[in-house]
C-alpha cells in the first residue's frame, strides 16, 4: 500500500489548490475592468470596504479585509497618492490610524459601479451554485479566522 501513503500529496488532493487557481482566475477576469479605474484587485476591494465605511481604523480595514497592516499601509499610501482616502492619526491614541474616504474616492464609486456587473457576466456557472459556492466559501473563512 505504499502508493496510498502519498495520495494526500497530490494536487487533485489538495482544497487550497482549486481555491487558489479560482482566485486567480476571477482575479484575472476582474482586469481589464479595474485596469480602467486605475486600481489593482486588492486596491478594489479596499475601496469597496472605504465606500461602505468612509472611515475606519487600518486594523479595522485588516479585519474586514483578511490583511495584516503589512499590506495595508503600502495599499493606504497609494491610495492617498491618488487622492482616494485620507490618513491621519487618531487624537484618541496616536497609536490608531485613521483612514477616510475622499470626495475623489467617492466619486470613484460610480465608475466603479458596473464593475460586479461585467464580472457577473463572466461566470457562466448557475446562479444558485455560485451563491452556495460565496455562502460555502465564507463559512469555510470563518471557521479559519
Amino acid at each position: 500500500m505504499p502508493t496510498h501513503k502519498y495520495d494526500c500529496l497530490k494536487l487533485d488532493s489538495q482544497l487550497c489548490f482549486p481555491l487558489y487557481a479560482c482566485s486567480r482566475e476571477v482575479v484575472k477576469r476582474y482586469t481589464p475592468y479595474l485596469d480602467k479605474l486605475g486600481l489593482t484587485y486588492t486596491q478594489y476591494v479596499t475601496m469597496m470596504v472605504m465606500w461602505e465605511h468612509k472611515s475606519l481604523t487600518v486594523k479595522r480595514a485588516g479585519d474586514l479585509l483578511h490583511l495584516d497592516s503589512g499590506t495595508l499601509t503600502p495599499l493606504f499610501k497609494k491610495l492617498e497618492e491618488k487622492g482616494y482616502v485620507t490618513r491621519t492619526r487618531s487624537r484618541e491614541d496616536e497609536r490608531n490610524l485613521i483612514v477616510s474616504l475622499t470626495k475623489e474616492g467617492e466619486a470613484l464609486r460610480e465608475r466603479a459601479l458596473d464593475v460586479p456587473l461585467q464580472l457577473d457576466a463572466c461566470i457562466t456557472m448557475d446562479r444558485d451554485k455560485v451563491l452556495q459556492l460565496y455562502t460555502l466559501l465564507h463559512e469555510l473563512l470563518d471557521s479559519l479566522s
